[in-house]
């Protein structure tokens, strides 16, 4: 099975993504982590789910949230986050992360 490991700025945004829906509501917050921890799960088993999208970088749509995982393979045992995007930010405002 397959790591996953976030850069650090995605990760800063899933906390800032679940800060915000826990203001609305905390079991929409909870479900948007959920659904989040589920699509990860999915690119374990399957990384190459997510659609090809800028070079060497897939787009994996979060299901019921303007959301995607941007990611990338590593050495063929490692996911990397690179970001964790509202569909509706700047575009490619993640394209300098390493």
């Amino acid at each position: 099975m397959k790591e996953i490991i976030f850069h650090p700025l995605a990760q800063q945004e899933l906390d800032d993504a679940i800060g915000y829906y826990k203001t609305q509501d905390k079991a929409i917050a909870l479900e948007f982590l959920n659904t989040v921890e589920s699509s990860t799960n999915l690119l374990t088993r399957y990384p190459e789910l997510g659609l090809k999208f800028r070079g060497s970088v897939r787009r994996l749509v979060i299901s019921k949230f303007p959301y995607s995982l941007l990611y990338r393979l590593l050495d063929g045992e490692q996911i990397y986050i690179l970001a964790i995007a509202h569909h509706k930010q700047k575009p490619n405002y993640w394209r300098k992360r390493k």
